[in-house]
């Protein structure tokens, strides 16, 4: 991402606000439409009277996106590493019964 330190609007929620940061407009619009999205999701099933509750449901929401995220890649590289160690193990017992032989 280039850095540009622009200023973008968005509508979250039906608020628009504006957004400044280092990332490009198209990523911050995609970020608000996220959070957007998010909130209506959490409105639509359990309306309440408050936008800040909408918007602290909201975060827990994509909180635990994140973590299940971060607990799936953990989990991925730890497989992996795994079957990585485990076919250098046999290559290298490979290698030896080679060398033993010649």
């Amino acid at each position: 991402m280039e850095k540009s330190d622009n200023l973008v609007k968005v509508d979250i929620y039906g608020k628009e606000y504006t957004v400044k940061g280092d990332a490009d407009k198209s990523y911050i619009e995609s970020v608000a439409e996220y959070v957007d999205s998010k909130m209506k999701e959490v409105d639509a099933n359990v309306p309440f009277e408050s936008s800040l509750r909408v918007a602290i449901l909201a975060a827990m929401n994509i909180t635990d996106e994140l973590f299940s995220q971060k607990s799936d890649k953990t989990a991925n590289t730890e497989e992996l590493e795994e079957k990585a160690k485990a076919l250098a193990d046999k290559l290298e017992e490979t290698l030896e019964g080679t060398a033993s032989a010649d």
